[in-house]
């Protein structure tokens, strides 16, 4: 009997070792993030521009190209700060002022671009995809 036992108190302590053990691993390994460096007027900003179609609200509806770059974490001046992330944005939507703007973000769409920022802040209205608004950029050729 004593044997038996033995083995039933193995087999639980192997089992509890199995679930508990990874656990305790993964959450050692995950440190905490940096917030990215800080994004100021006249800096570049890199990364794949990617386009999705939303329903405007202002026309009627009407499905226009909303575009945005995904980039590393970057901290926004204040008062925006971090977004309200642990570590500043990744996505940037980038908002075309002109028609020009819009056709040259259109052949670039899905491609590695960077865009020299004049103006950035935090996403705060419902029809804004991404965690950071461009509102003034270029197109910085490579």
């Amino acid at each position: 009997m004593t044997t038996h036992r033995f083995g039933v108190r193995l087999g639980f302590a192997f089992l509890a070792a199995m679930f508990v053990a990874p656990g305790a691993i993964a959450q050692q390994s995950d440190a905490p993030q940096k917030p990215g460096k800080m994004i100021h007027a006249g800096d570049v900003l890199s990364g794949e521009l990617g386009v999705m179609k939303v329903r405007d609200a202002k026309n009627r509806g009407k499905r226009v190209a909303t575009y945005q770059i995904t980039s590393e974490p970057r901290r926004l001046p204040p008062p925006n700060g971090l977004c309200n992330l642990e570590t500043g944005p990744e996505t940037f939507q980038l908002i075309p002022t002109n028609d020009a703007q819009a056709a040259q973000l259109k052949s670039l769409s899905g491609k590695a671009i960077s865009v020299k920022v004049d103006e950035v802040a935090c996403a705060r209205d419902a029809g804004e995809m991404s965690e950071a608004i461009v509102t003034k950029w270029s197109v910085v050729a490579k």
